[in-house]
């Protein structure tokens, strides 16, 4: 190591402000990828992450949905939400988005809740 160098530390690395669109800088500028299948990884890697949050987002939608239905007493509302949400949540797993674990337990607490209401 030369004497007086010191490496960058991870912790000093620019970051992507996803939260707030305004602070968020251009992802070209971020990429510290200086070889050319690197910076295809940082590009694939990014569009991922937004096709990813955009199914998360869908699957997010679908449950909102079942939960609304339910709140305002519309069973058969409900039911046909869930059944379209069921498949949805299982594609989710099976794709890695979300864990099997987690698909299950949203299944069968929102399945739970239809049964509550039948009675």
């Amino acid at each position: 190591m030369i004497r007086g160098f010191r490496r960058p530390c991870h912790r000093n690395r620019a970051r992507v402000r996803r939260d707030n669109p305004e602070r968020q800088q251009n992802y070209q500028e971020l990429v510290l990828a200086n070889i050319k299948s690197a910076k295809k990884r940082a590009r694939q890697a990014e569009e991922r992450r937004k096709h990813n949050a955009s199914m998360r987002s869908r699957m997010r939608t679908g449950i909102k949905q079942i939960i609304k239905a339910i709140e305002a007493g519309d069973k058969a509302k409900a039911e046909q939400a869930y059944k379209a949400a069921v498949p949805y949540l299982d594609r989710m797993a099976t794709r890695g988005i979300i864990s099997k674990n987690k698909a299950a337990r949203h299944k069968s607490r929102l399945n739970a809740r239809l049964k509550d209401m039948a009675s």
